[in-house]
């Protein structure tokens, strides 16, 4: 008689923080939109394998990697009148459900935290892609996830009125993920 070993259903993947993006965009004086990134992403998945609706996502984004381009913008939006970076030096996401979409696509809900404001958003996923060895004999997997919030909803209320009329900076802010994650 022969024991049967059976194998753990959920594996645990480290989010990669150097092909790792958290992106976002906004409106700029109403008529064209300010891309920009955080480039310091870190985190874990632990995926169920069998039944990936029971899987979880932690990351945490360190809010000084804050990049767009333009080294004065930067400079405010690390002040206190946006992400307060001394004050709340990170962002973070904690899922509390995936559920499949019509579409077969995943839909993760979770707790976003940006300067000590948390609201429930709800990530759009495209993937995982299915895992693949890299040269160096990891296996990774990568995904893409994207929501939308209203950046008052987080106490990020500053703008400036435009002379013509309307605001300087628009209050939904898209926010992308692009993550690939090593098999721990």
């Amino acid at each position: 008689m022969s024991a049967t070993v059976l194998q753990p259903s959920t594996t645990t993947w480290n989010i990669d923080p150097d092909h790792a993006t958290a992106e976002f965009k906004v409106r700029h004086m109403m008529m064209t939109n300010v891309k920009g990134q955080f480039s310091k992403v870190t985190g874990v998945l632990t995926l169920d394998e069998e039944d990936v609706t029971k899987s979880r996502v932690e990351a945490t984004i360190e809010a000084s990697s804050i990049n767009t381009g333009q080294a004065d913008r930067d400079t405010h939006l690390k002040s206190a009148d946006f992400l307060d970076v001394e004050k709340f030096p990170t962002l973070t996401f904690a899922s509390t459900e995936v559920k499949r979409a019509e579409d077969g696509e995943l839909q993760v809900e979770g707790n976003l935290t940006i300067c000590g404001v948390t609201r429930e958003v709800t990530f759009a996923v495209e993937g995982p892609a299915a895992p693949a060895k890299d040269p160096w004999g990891n296996t990774r997997m990568g995904f893409s996830a994207t929501t939308k919030i209203n950046r008052k909803d987080f106490g990020l209320t500053w703008n400036a009125a435009l002379e013509a009329g309307g605001i300087l900076i628009g209050d939904q802010v898209t926010i992308t993920l692009e993550v690939e994650a090593v098999k721990a």
